[in-house]
């Protein structure tokens, strides 16, 4: 963890002229921001297995319409299906479980009090009157709500409740879109599935504000990069919906 910390700490000494005192926090942004880049060739990548998905839709379903009663040989055909297109139907988990070693590194270095036997004196840093090492509840006891380090929490929340709705609305319009397949439990997830963005508040508001930081920056990452990679999707849907 301590190369970790060194990574952070000289991205901060870079930043400094522009963003002083914050500069920290704004190293943050722009490690995340890397980390978002090294793995986007993995989002492009699940796009275009996603959009695979939806191209064989039909498929699917008619194989779940041979095979419901049989679950064992629906399996086999649903695995033959994907190995013949080409689409790993885990694809679109990829670029998720690769952050998370670094929301959990971000996560440890500012909760640590001490890192490779020595003070931790990122703790020390802050944006603006939050330190990146506290988190909600400390802000709500020093000035409450509307104090300076509440504020910031403020501004987060703000964000992700803005990147939360964006993505609610959006994720709606894909699934009406989307051929229905007659699945156990998909009514269900249609209905919940949409709700997940908003999970992120309830992260931001208990983690280190650090590694609120990253989910901020990493959701609003997602949801511009959506926008671009899935573009096509929607007005595909879009069409459908209207003809």
């Amino acid at each position: 963890m301590s190369v970790f910390a060194n990574l952070v700490a000289h991205l901060a000494d870079l930043l400094q002229p522009l963003f002083h005192a914050s500069a920290t926090a704004a190293a943050i942004v722009v490690f995340t921001a890397l980390v978002r880049l090294a793995v986007h060739p993995l989002s492009r990548a699940a796009a275009r297995g996603q959009k695979a998905k939806a191209r064989l839709s039909p498929q699917i379903a008619e194989l779940r319409k041979k095979h419901g009663k049989n679950p064992d040989r629906l399996k086999k055909a649903l695995v033959e299906l994907h190995a013949k297109e080409k689409v790993s139907p885990l694809s679109g988990i990829l670029p998720s479980l690769l952050q998370l070693p670094a929301f959990f590194l971000m996560y440890h270095l500012f909760s640590s009090g001490r890192i490779g036997g020595e003070p931790n004196g990122l703790l020390s840093h802050t944006l603006f009157d939050a330190p990146l090492g506290g988190r909600w509840h400390d802000a709500l006891a020093d000035g409450g709500v509307f104090g300076g380090a509440g504020t910031v929490y403020l501004v987060l929340f703000a964000i992700v409740a803005a990147v939360a709705t964006f993505n609610f609305r959006r994720t709606k319009r894909q699934m009406a879109a989307a051929p229905v397949l007659d699945q156990p439990g998909m009514g269900a997830m249609t209905k919940i599935m949409p709700l997940l963005s908003f999970a992120t508040l309830f992260t931001v508001a208990v983690v280190p504000l650090a590694a609120a930081l990253y989910v901020v920056t990493s959701t609003t990452w997602s949801a511009v990069e959506r926008v671009v990679l899935y573009r096509d999707m929607l007005v595909a849907g879009a069409l459908a919906t209207a003809g």
